[in-house]
């Protein structure tokens, strides 16, 4: 299956384990003075990807390499998840080999990186990456960064409701029209635990405003009426799945009328056919985006030359022409973090998957919403230990 679960939300547990300004290894900081401004020799540029960024993001990297034969020679990409990334770097940190020379993340592993300080200052060298022209809302996402990464691509993500317009004629418009929708269908709406689902948490996240919770950015002490209301939504859940692809095939199957989803989970699904190209989406009264993003950093102890090729190859990918790419089969949907790309400058296989499967409805409810900033590691650590105790408990499907 093409697409993965957004930013594999696991990994943020390493974000609250003992982090320390001496974590890290024993590697060692550049300063930009030690820095070229083109390697002395083209460098072979080793990858990894912990969030399905390369289906976004590989074109780019490739045109770069094509067109940049002075800087980087050679690319190899490897694949990861999230969990296991700190543990890699800080291996190769500590033996002084730091082998990896890009890592391509969501919010979990940045924010754990930063956490453990595994990460290059690339705010030490912002005059090298230029001026990205972020959306506002992507800047914000840039800020979660703290100095330590560069967002490469962006999307308003959810909370949105899939549903089969065959089974539900009417769909649920408020948080309690869905709660008495599913309890007069019961085991008919479905979820994905959300520390395992980009569209469960951002579901988990997103009620707090649709609710009118006294501090959507407080979990413990602010949303008393997010947990009574998925409390009482429980009894009418039959289980949640471990990962959202297994919520897209109940969708198919008839097993679930209704899920929860993102514009990403919406769109890619129907183009690779795994949900009927005719299921609807629809957002709940009180809607505002969570919105996500993804992320390059360098781990500390690259050597000088890396450091160089990577700056330039990160300024590349924020230039409009290569954001366009981003766009790719609706994973990300929209995907661009930059002000400026339309769907227009996407790649021909682009513009046919959102012509044919896009949503008209996203132009005007992507504006038209306010868009808030996914929690912070420590808080969504502490928002999924309380929905698995509380929530989910017993019911998740391992």
């Amino acid at each position: 299956m093409r697409v993965k679960t957004m930013c594999l939300a696991a990994v943020l547990v390493l974000a609250g384990a003992c982090g320390s300004p001496n974590a890290g290894g024993g590697a060692k900081d550049l300063t930009p003075g030690n820095v070229p401004d083109n390697p002395k020799n083209p460098v072979t540029l080793n990858i990894i990807d912990v969030a399905g960024n390369l289906q976004l993001t590989k074109g780019m990297i490739d045109e770069f390499v094509k067109t940049h034969p002075k800087v980087i020679k050679k690319v190899t990409y490897t694949n990861a998840t999230a969990p296991e990334l700190p543990g890699k770097i800080k291996a190769q940190q500590s033996a002084g080999q730091v082998q990896i020379g890009l890592v391509l993340t969501g919010t979990d592993a940045l924010s754990a990186g930063i956490d453990q300080n595994l990460w290059v200052k690339t705010d030490d060298y912002a005059s090298r990456l230029g001026n990205a022209n972020y959306q506002a809302p992507a800047q914000k996402m840039q800020e979660l960064a703290q100095g330590h990464g560069v967002e490469v691509v962006y999307y308003p993500s959810g909370p949105l409701i899939e549903y089969n317009p065959k089974t539900v004629s009417k769909p649920p418009a408020t948080a309690d029209e869905l709660l008495a929708w599913a309890k007069a269908h019961p085991k008919k709406f479905q979820y994905a635990r959300p520390a395992n689902s980009g569209p469960g948490r951002t579901f988990l996240m997103g009620l707090p405003y649709i609710l009118g919770d006294s501090n959507p950015k407080d979990p413990k002490a602010g949303w008393s009426k997010t947990w009574s209301y998925l409390q009482e939504l429980t009894k009418y859940v039959d289980y949640y799945p471990s990962k959202t692809s297994e919520t897209m095939s109940n969708l198919a199957n008839g097993s679930a009328d209704i899920i929860a989803t993102t514009t990403g989970w919406d769109i890619n699904p129907r183009a690779l056919g795994q949900v009927p190209a005719g299921d609807k989406v629809a957002y709940l009264k009180g809607m505002h985006w969570v919105t996500d993003a993804q992320y390059a950093v360098v781990p500390r102890g690259v050597s000088a030359d890396v450091l160089s090729a990577d700056l330039q190859l990160i300024k590349w990918m924020l230039t409009p022409q290569q954001q366009a790419k981003a766009y790719d089969d609706g994973y990300f949907y929209p995907g661009p973090a930059v002000n400026g790309v339309t769907v227009q400058m996407a790649p021909q296989k682009s513009q046919q998957v959102i012509q044919q499967f896009g949503r008209p409805e996203y132009d005007q409810w992507i504006p038209k919403f306010p868009t808030e900033t996914s929690l912070p590691a420590q808080q969504q650590v502490a928002a999924f230990d309380q929905w698995d105790r509380t929530v989910g408990s017993g019911k998740v499907k391992k």
